[in-house]
């Protein structure tokens, strides 16, 4: 049993009310990156204290200023189909739903793809409905092929994230050969019961399969797996101390845990209203939580979408987050022309900036908007990747790749006054790389980048 209610519920009861020395301990051991055990987590997410939420949030940015830079990895979603035999009560796709469904042609795909390319996206993560006539594997491996296959002037799609249902071991082994980079499955929520009364009458409705398909992808092969839940389904102190049991879990079963965490917040959508929902999570809950998972889990990455506000989304790039997407639509066929007009979507958005928008705001930030896929092509996943992180050495390679990647971006699609101040940024961070030789490699990269090369990663 991957997770039990009873230990984990009698645990957060337990710690409720830890003296502030008891936090303080705690406290100290997370600032230099170890982890934190069941009861330390549990203790933390029990915080009350303003003096020491505001230290846990310094403390977890601390850790990740130390393991992440400046740097913030960029992506969007790519929607390709809304059929759904499912009837998640929290989703627009729920199969009780009516409204005309659709799967994108490979044509299509095409489309998107090209729209998506010319927002500068490098990196994209492919979603679907879970419908096995209309939206069967193979659908999903044709689609994935055209995505790599579509190119259009410099832009290209160099890795590809699949958010797809639960599946057999030989249907990961298909998407491991079709070089996906994470496997990314939402447990939406790890409360059994309240699991169940989210999904009656559906395939995905069978919690031990589901909870089991990173284990049967790492058995396939997908070394890189992205957890998540949807914050607000349940309790959200027994939802985080849940995701680090299941992490703890596939590191010891598999020696690598969660690449990627995502941390959605439970949103409206068509169907559903947010009054029917009890454990709505607050803005200083969400933070706090995401600061917990950062000190619990310091070198996994932890994902953040337009679900969220502009200003959320910066204060939480302060304290954990390390990937942000940009310019989404959540609806099937939504970034082609006339297409945004479309009723139904999955969930409702928050931040509906533009890409270059955000990238803009980042830069302003003083964040490297980072487009690099190299770890995935070079082979630095699952434990390599890990032992890369935790060596420190990881510096010297993602900074020159960011800084690289924003180079490809903004002399292919940044307008002259976004090019201009964003080669001066990229020309003071180069600056503050520690070895001489890498600043130069850096230096060389962006002037070959200015005279037509492409794709120089480390």
């Amino acid at each position: 049993m991957i997770i039990d209610q009873t230990y984990i519920e009698e645990l957060l009861k337990k710690n409720q009310h830890a003296s502030k020395e008891d936090i303080q301990t705690i406290l100290d051991k997370a600032e230099i990156k170890t982890g934190l055990n069941h009861q330390e987590i549990a203790t933390l997410l029990n915080i009350e204290d303003e003096d020491q939420l505001q230290q846990l949030l310094e403390i977890a940015g601390k850790i990740k200023r130390e393991i992440y830079g400046n740097r913030v990895v960029m992506f969007a979603p790519l929607y390709i189909s809304n059929y759904c035999v499912n009837n998640c009560k929290y989703c627009g796709y729920r199969r009780d739903n009516k409204f005309p469904r659709k799967r994108l042609t490979m044509d299509e795909i095409r489309s998107e793809v090209r729209l998506l390319e010319k927002m500068g996206h490098k990196r994209l993560a492919l979603e679907a409905g879970e419908d096995p006539v209309n939206c069967d594997i193979d659908y999903v491996l044709e689609s994935i092929k055209t995505i790599y296959d579509t190119q259009s002037d410099n832009g290209a799609i160099r890795r590809i994230n699949v958010n797809v249902a639960g599946t057999t071991v030989e249907n990961y082994r298909r998407l491991k050969a079709a070089d996906i980079g994470t496997y990314i499955l939402f447990q939406e929520t790890y409360h059994p019961s309240a699991y169940l009364d989210q999904h009656p009458h559906s395939l995905k409705g069978d919690y031990d399969y589901h909870l089991e398909a990173f284990d049967r992808a790492m058995e396939a092969g997908i070394e890189d797996v992205g957890g998540g839940v949807l914050f607000g389904l349940a309790n959200y102190k027994f939802e985080v101390l849940s995701l680090m049991i299941h992490n703890e879990h596939l590191e010891t079963e598999h020696k690598v845990g969660f690449h990627t965490i995502s941390v959605p917040r439970l949103k409206k959508a068509e169907g559903m209203t947010l009054e029917e929902y009890p454990n709505i999570v607050t803005d200083a809950e969400f933070i706090k939580l995401v600061a917990v998972i950062r000190l619990a889990v310091p070198y996994t990455g932890i994902i953040l979408s337009t679900r969220e506000t502009k200003e959320i989304r910066k204060t939480l790039l302060k304290y954990g987050v390390s990937q942000v997407s940009a310019g989404s639509c959540t609806d099937v066929g939504g970034y082609s022309e006339g297409e945004q007009s479309q009723v139904v979507t999955q969930f409702s958005l928050e931040d509906e900036r533009p890409t270059a928008e955000i990238l803009n705001s980042l830069i302003e930030d003083g964040y490297i908007p980072s487009y690099c896929t190299a770890c995935y092509r070079k082979g630095r996943t699952g434990d390599r990747f890990m032992q890369l992180a935790k060596s420190g050495a990881i510096h010297n390679v993602c900074t020159p790749n960011a800084l690289t990647t924003l180079a490809e971006y903004l002399y292919d699609y940044a307008s002259e006054a976004a090019k201009e101040s964003g080669l001066k940024f990229i020309e003071s961070e180069i600056s503050k790389i520690e070895h001489k030789k890498v600043q130069e490699l850096v230096t060389r990269n962006v002037e070959k980048i200015k005279h037509g090369e492409r794709d120089l990663y480390i």
